[in-house]
C-alpha cells in the first residue's frame, strides 16, 4: 500500500524527488485535482502512470513545469501564448502548443503528437517540479475514467495499492481540473473547460474562444476528452426534476427536489447557487454520492454560465454510456 507523507513536513521533498528519479510516480496535491506525476521525460516513467492508471494510451497527458523557462524549452510560444501564460500561470489553464525542436516531453507523455499540453501548477506540486528540475507528466491520480481525487484520501482509496507514496498537500481549492485551450497562431480553441471560464481568458486576450465541434472528429488532442470519463460505478441521470425510491441526489442553489424525503443521499454543490463553491465540490460529493450504495445519481440542473459550463462537461462525461 502507498506511504502518505503530509507535504507540510520538511523530509516528504527528499523522498519524493528520490521516488521520481527512480522512474516511479508520486501523487501530488495541485490546486486542481491529486496528480499522478512522473518524469515526462522518460518513457519508463511515463508508462508507470499508464499501467497505475489503466490508461489508453492514445489519452495525452498535461506535463507540469515550475516556471515559463521550463515550459519554453519544450514547447514553442506564440506572443499569444506568452500572454495567456503571464496572465494566468501559476494556475488552472493548460496550453496545447508545438513542441519544440529541442524539447524533451517524450512522445508517450504526448500520445504521438507533435504538441504537448503544459501548464503550472500552483502549491507545493511547483515546487517539487523546479527542485526535479524537469517537466513531470500528472494526469489526475485515479484509475482512468473515473472520479477525480480532490483529497489525499480519495487516491488511496482508489489507487492505494498501484503506486508507492502520496503526498498530501490537504483538499483541492479548485476541485476541478485546468481549462485546456490549443493556440493555433492568434486563434484560441477550447478543448476542455475547467478551472478558468472562457470569459475570463477571452477578457485577457481580447480574442474569441473557439469550441472544438463535439461531432467533428474522434480524435483525442487533449486530456478530459473521452466521451466517457469521471465515472462513478452508479449511473448518472442529468437535469433529473424528481428523486426516485433509493437514488443519491446531487442539487444545486438550494432547490429540493421532490421525492428527496425518499433518497439514499441528498447532496447540494452549492445551496447559495455558487459555481465556483460546487466546482471545488463536485468529485468528492460524486465520491460520496456513489459510496452511498445508490444505483443511480439523479443530479439536477447546474447554469452553464462561468464554470458551469465545465462543471456541466464533466456531469455529461460521467453519465455516458460506457
Amino acid at each position: 500500500m502507498a506511504r502518505t507523507l503530509s507535504a507540510s513536513d520538511p523530509s516528504t521533498m527528499d523522498v519524493a524527488l528520490a521516488t521520481l528519479r527512480r522512474g516511479e510516480p508520486v501523487a501530488i496535491s495541485t490546486e486542481t485535482v491529486y496528480g499522478l506525476a512522473a518524469d515526462a521525460t522518460n518513457a519508463h516513467a511515463i508508462a508507470a502512470i499508464y499501467e497505475a492508471k489503466g490508461r489508453p494510451r492514445f489519452n495525452p497527458l498535461i506535463s507540469h513545469v515550475s516556471d515559463l523557462a521550463m515550459a519554453k524549452a519544450h514547447v514553442a510560444f506564440s506572443p499569444l501564448a506568452e500572454k495567456l501564460a503571464l496572465a494566468f500561470w501559476p494556475g488552472p489553464l493548460t496550453l496545447v502548443l508545438p513542441v519544440h525542436p529541442d524539447g524533451q516531453i517524450h512522445d508517450l507523455a504526448r500520445a504521438g503528437l507533435e504538441t504537448a499540453a503544459v501548464r503550472i501548477p500552483q502549491g507545493h506540486a511547483r515546487e517539487l517540479i523546479g527542485a526535479f528540475g524537469k517537466p513531470l507528466a500528472a494526469p489526475s491520480a485515479n484509475r482512468s475514467g473515473r472520479i477525480s481525487p480532490t483529497t489525499a484520501k480519495h487516491v488511496a482509496d482508489d489507487l492505494g495499492d498501484r503506486i508507492g507514496l502520496i503526498v498530501d498537500g490537504g483538499p483541492c481549492r479548485v476541485g476541478l481540473e485546468s481549462t485546456i485551450v490549443a493556440v493555433e497562431g492568434d486563434q484560441l480553441r477550447l478543448l476542455r473547460p475547467g478551472g478558468i471560464g472562457v470569459n475570463e481568458i477571452e477578457a485577457v486576450c481580447e480574442v474569441p474562444v473557439e469550441r472544438a465541434d463535439p461531432g467533428a472528429s474522434d480524435a483525442v488532442t487533449a486530456p478530459g476528452m473521452l466521451a466517457s470519463h469521471y465515472a462513478p460505478d452508479a449511473a448518472v441521470r442529468l437535469d433529473a426534476t424528481d428523486a426516485k425510491p433509493g437514488e443519491a441526489v446531487l442539487r444545486f442553489g438550494g432547490k429540493a427536489l421532490p421525492g428527496e424525503d425518499r433518497a439514499a443521499l441528498v447532496l447540494d454543490l452549492s445551496p447559495a447557487g455558487d459555481l465556483r463553491e460546487a466546482a471545488a465540490n463536485l468529485f468528492s460529493m460524486l465520491k460520496q454520492a456513489d459510496a452511498s450504495g445508490a444505483k443511480s445519481i439523479a443530479v439536477t440542473q447546474v447554469p452553464m454560465t462561468g464554470l458551469g459550463e465545465a462543471i456541466n462537461d464533466r456531469l455529461r462525461r460521467a453519465a455516458a454510456p460506457r
